[in-house]
């Protein structure tokens, strides 16, 4: 299947590792100019030298011109932006009982803030030329809140309802909006949640990583080209009428439709 990415310019945040890395590969895998973005400014130019065309950028999304740097220094050297794929780490983990206002609002600036932020920055642009591809990569704790992460079910929730509304908004622009939803997939940030919750209740991650296969029908742990792939095809010309939708990508975890 031509996927229609040759010659767009995808911008990828948070791509230095994990899904959004995957994502990136993925995307220019089909003949995208990518912009690798994150924190480690050197790793980011790594990824994006192993790829045709790509552009390596170190920024902070959470520094107050982090997202209008990331968006001006895409668009001089690979083009205006045609599809943005919206990605951060995740907050420590959490309990809703015990988070606090002000662990609330750093949370919202990665999460919620500066998403919204590269929206209205590239939005414009892509309504314009009638066609554009907006993808946040969220979790399925917007759906199915995770125990322990209070911080990140709220923030990623609000960023999948804000994009929902935008969703509507700008289909007729030929915009589409969608959110992909990882279940347990294998990454760092994988890792370091298991690792809390073996601490936590006094057990092995081998042990917490056992259990939560038991409860996925795949009977693993998907892996981030897995996720990639599903990302890239909402990113792509043959997903044109798909939009407002949250994808789940998590082997089955999730037991509702």
């Amino acid at each position: 299947m031509d996927l229609g990415l040759a010659g767009r310019t995808a911008l990828v945040c948070a791509s230095t590792s994990g899904l959004g890395e995957a994502t990136a590969r993925a995307l220019a895998a089909e003949g995208a100019r990518v912009a690798v973005s994150g924190r480690r400014a050197q790793r980011a130019e790594e990824i994006a030298a192993e790829l045709p065309g790509a552009l390596g950028v170190g920024v902070d999304l959470t520094a107050a011109d982090g997202p209008d740097t990331l968006v001006s220094r895409t668009t001089a050297a690979l083009g205006p932006v045609d599809v943005l794929v919206l990605n951060s780490g995740g907050p420590p983990p959490s309990t809703a009982a015990t988070i606090d206002h002000d662990a609330i609002a750093e949370a919202l600036v990665p999460l919620l803030y500066a998403q919204q932020r590269l929206v209205s920055l590239v939005l414009p642009g892509m309504r314009e030329r009638g066609w554009g591809r907006i993808v946040g990569i969220e979790s399925v704790g917007v759906v199915a809140p995770i125990p322990g992460l209070a911080l990140s079910n709220l923030g990623r929730a609000a960023t999948a309802a804000y994009l929902k509304t935008l969703a509507g908004e700008v289909a007729a622009d030929g915009v589409t909006v969608n959110v992909v939803l990882p279940g347990r997939i294998a990454t760092a940030r994988t890792e370091g949640i298991d690792g809390y919750i073996a601490e936590r209740e006094g057990i092995t991650p081998a042990e917490v990583e056992s259990r939560a296969v038991a409860g996925i029908p795949a009977g693993r742990y998907g892996t981030a080209a897995e996720f990639g792939a599903v990302a890239t095809f909402l990113c792509s010309a043959a997903a044109s009428y798909v939009t407002g939708s949250a994808v789940r990508c998590d082997g089955g975890l999730v037991q509702s439709l």
